[in-house]
């Protein structure tokens, strides 16, 4: 009797020891677990210098995402140049800079390397012609803004406005935001001489206090009564009629990276192009989802429906 109570006494305790093992181990595992679910996450985190340049037109709208971005990623560094998109191509084709901002088709511009750069399009941007609010006019047939831009017209009389001369305000030959506008409001005739500045703020500036000046903005810049935006054939300058192929001068908002972007520049575009900035940020700063389009453009310039 004594011996089978002995015997139960050691069975009871292996048990307990058994127990007892398997708990440690469950514990332990746990909390391996969570550690490597800590880990994880702070691996997802991105870190690193990226230097963006190029269109000024875009300028908003990424400096915007990129302070977001490092708000959730200290220690990622971004920075967002302008120059125009002539200067975000060629930075980015020399490698100086890891993505070129443009708002044209790498293929538009002379002596880029178009097949060696990756074309990430993150938004569309509208265009508009717009005018110091003294001078009278709202609308204008697009044959009319032709002929303002390439000096027939002179005087914002004989459009209806006050006596008053035209002072054209342009961007430099490098610009993407001049391309886009000569070659869907001008139809690609050339500008004639006027003040030529080299940033869209400064543009929007002296608009605003140039008497008889007009010039031509991203609608991102259009967001005040400084200015007054110009109708097209009686269409406004919305972001609703560029969506649907009513307003005729918008472009792609390209992202340029020297072959498939890899590291911090692949995660911030993946950034951009996710549907919380595009529903968000790229709205707010005054540009239109990709997604959100019911036409389509090719780099010939070629409008369709999507």
């Amino acid at each position: 009797m004594k011996s089978f109570k002995k015997v139960t006494l050691m069975f009871i305790m292996s048990v307990l020891v058994v127990f007892a093992a398997a708990c440690g181990s469950s514990s332990t595992n746990g909390s391996s677990s969570g550690e490597g679910k800590q880990s994880d996450k702070a691996e997802d985190k991105a870190s690193g210098s990226l230097t963006i340049s190029g269109s000024s037109a875009m300028q908003p709208l990424v400096l915007a995402a990129a302070e977001k971005f490092m708000d959730e990623n200290p220690d990622a560094d971004i920075q967002v140049q302008a120059g125009g998109s002539g200067t975000g191509l060629s930075q980015v084709a020399e490698g100086t800079v890891q993505i070129g901002n443009s708002d044209v088709f790498a293929e538009e511009k002379e002596g880029i390397p178009a097949k060696e750069l990756v074309d990430h399009q993150v938004a569309v941007v509208g265009m508009a012609a717009a005018v110091n609010p003294e001078v009278g006019v709202k609308d204008i047939s697009l044959e009319d803004l032709k002929k303002v831009f390439t000096g027939k017209i002179k005087n914002w009389k004989e459009l209806g406005g006050k006596d008053q001369k035209i002072t054209l305000v342009n961007r430099p030959d490098s610009s993407g935001t001049r391309a886009t506008f000569v070659k869907y409001a001008l139809d690609g005739e050339t500008p004639a001489e006027g003040i030529t500045e080299d940033s869209s703020n400064t543009v929007k500036k002296l608009i605003a206090e140039t008497p008889g000046a007009i010039g031509y903005l991203a609608f991102s810049y259009i967001k005040d009564n400084s200015i007054t935006p110009l109708s097209i054939d009686g269409v406004k300058p919305t972001a609703e009629n560029v969506q649907k192929g009513k307003f005729p001068i918008w472009a792609y908002e390209h992202s340029y990276t020297k072959g498939e972007p890899t590291g911090l520049a692949k995660k911030f575009l993946d950034y951009l192009m996710s549907d919380e900035i595009q529903k968000s940020i790229v709205t707010d700063q005054g540009y239109i989802p990709v997604t959100d389009m019911e036409v389509k453009r090719d780099a010939s310039g070629k409008q369709s429906d999507k």
